[in-house]
């Protein structure tokens, strides 16, 4: 299948040093104590995939987890170091990331989008999501390059749009290119990582690029008056996970660790939408140098944090993306229902559920409380 794909020569170099950081990165993990390969760290009892997860498992059992956002929540919630397991917390994130991570076996779990274990499971690796999400509001707007009109998605016919494959960004375009009765072909898709997509537009490497978050929030601040806008993309774009290596879960000890992990993640999780001014001043503000109103507009455009206790809309979304991608790229497709662990299915709205009855997600921060 022909594809129109482009790499700007200006940002080559910068993807190469970007996967050599990333490699790096990878190695380095792999090296510190307890980071190192599959099975070094907890080597309990084998557990099939299809067994019940035991209640318990020993208090020395390491999880090596990529979830930077809930890491500072637990921190902020008093929990970080009552955790029943240990944890090796890993500052990484994010698709090609937790898959370098995972491949280099110095990664048990991270956080991502809808679409890297997508990617995942395309290029060979074996992982299972445990942790679904539902925000109540889209992740990602489509913003333009300063000047650039759009006025809906119809207006991408001929634009240049930054593309990254594998990301739930890459999804997205593909969406919304369909949902506007465009192919490939009416556009030039410009390969490069999301993390070059706001350095693309404001150098107008590429004309649109999907951005979200307090990246979204201070680009239109720095480029507003130079023309810079944002528009919605009118497509599905809610959906979170927190997968594993499948291999993580043929332990009892890991497996047991990872349900008790998606609970407390959970919990975290729901005292940052119930403790907003705590959240923003801690986060938002100390750690991402935003103002508290620049804080608060991002928690209010994400809405409160679902937790859906049936995956099968979750599972048929996922099929939708896993199809979509594939006959954009040539890959093969497969059953979306295989890379979702239904073990895991209620836990996450079960633990809502609790931490929603308790005093848990009311309970204030002190200032005592250190971050990481």
């Amino acid at each position: 299948m022909s594809r129109c794909l482009s790499s700007p020569p200006a940002t080559g170099v910068r993807r190469r040093a970007s996967a050599l950081l990333g490699l790096l990165l990878v190695l380095s993990l792999a090296a510190l104590p307890g980071c190192g390969r599959d099975g070094e760290a907890n080597a309990g009892p084998r557990l099939a995939l299809d067994a019940a997860i035991p209640a318990d498992f020993p208090r020395e059992t390491r999880l090596r987890i990529g979830d930077p956002t809930v890491q500072k929540q637990l921190q902020l919630l008093g929990e970080i170091d009552a955790l029943p397991f240990t944890a090796g917390w890993q500052n990484i994130s994010g698709g090609p990331h937790t898959v370098e991570a995972f491949r280099a076996g110095a990664l048990d779990g991270g956080a991502v989008g809808d679409t890297p274990p997508i990617h995942a499971t395309f290029t060979g690796l074996d992982i299972k999501i445990i942790a679904v999400q539902v925000r109540e509001k889209p992740v990602y707007e489509l913003a333009t390059a300063p000047g650039v009109r759009l006025a809906s998605i119809q207006d991408l016919r001929g634009k240049k749009i930054a593309y990254s494959p594998g990301q739930a960004q890459g999804a997205l375009v593909l969406r919304a290119l369909k949902k506007a009765g465009l192919s490939q072909q009416d556009v030039k898709l410009i390969q490069i990582s999301s993390a070059e997509f706001k350095e693309a537009l404001t150098s107008r490497q590429v004309d649109v690029a999907p951005l979200s978050g307090t990246v979204l929030l201070r680009y239109l601040n720095e480029y507003r008056d130079d023309g810079a806008t944002s528009i919605a993309h009118g497509v599905r774009d809610n959906l979170s996970f927190f997968y594993v290596r499948t291999s993580a879960l043929e332990d009892a000890n890991t497996a047991a660790a990872l349900r008790e992990y998606v609970k407390r993640r959970t919990r975290a999780q729901l005292w940052a939408h119930a403790n907003k001014d705590a959240w923003i001043e801690a986060y938002y503000v100390k750690d991402q140098g935003l103002t508290a109103a620049e804080g608060r507009y991002l928690i209010e455009s994400a809405g409160k944090p679902q937790y859906p206790s049936d995956w099968t809309e979750a599972i048929a979304l996922t099929q939708e993306t896993v199809d979509l991608v594939a006959e954009a790229t040539g890959q093969k497709r497969f059953d979306a229902r295989t890379i979702f662990d239904l073990r895991f299915q209620t836990i996450g709205a079960e633990a809502a559920r609790t931490a929603e009855n308790s005093s848990a997600t009311d309970r204030p921060t002190t200032a005592q409380r250190s971050t990481p």
